[in-house]
């Protein structure tokens, strides 16, 4: 067993396919969708986690490129400088996935890896930049 989370780029003619449909029902995979940025006739994105047997994992990204979609790996990181945190909390109320929670009663904060999704809200709102987005080499 595999789990990769990886960013899927959709052309506009494959934006309104079952894609994920078709992950679970042919390949059997769990697909569990991170976020999404997808329109009707427009290009759109979606970063997934997607966990299965190697194999199978392997033939469906050559079904999704045969569709035409872009695969990528998440090209960046979320790193908590967790000693330039004031705890404010700012962070944990923008983050869509709860990877940045307040810990209660202690009112610290934690950061799950595991749940980022790299959508940068959190970059956005710290106002001692203890947040930083580290851009990995390809």
């Amino acid at each position: 067993m595999s789990k990769q989370k990886i960013v899927l780029k959709y052309p506009t003619h494959v934006v309104e396919e079952p894609v994920i449909y078709n992950l679970v029902k042919d390949f059997d995979l769990k697909v569990n969708i991170l976020k999404a940025d997808i329109s009707p006739r427009k290009e759109g994105r979606m970063v997934v986690e997607i966990e299965g047997d190697q194999e199978k994992y392997l033939k469906a990204v050559d079904w999704l490129k045969e569709q035409g979609l872009g695969i990528f790996g998440l090209q960046q990181q979320i790193v908590w400088r967790e000693d330039l945190c004031t705890e404010c909390g700012s962070c944990s109320a923008f983050c869509p996935t709860g990877a940045l929670e307040i810990q209660r009663p202690e009112m610290r904060v934690n950061f799950n890896e595991s749940k980022c999704v790299a959508c940068e809200h959190c970059l956005m709102v710290c106002p001692v930049r203890a947040i930083e987005a580290i851009k990995e080499e390809t």
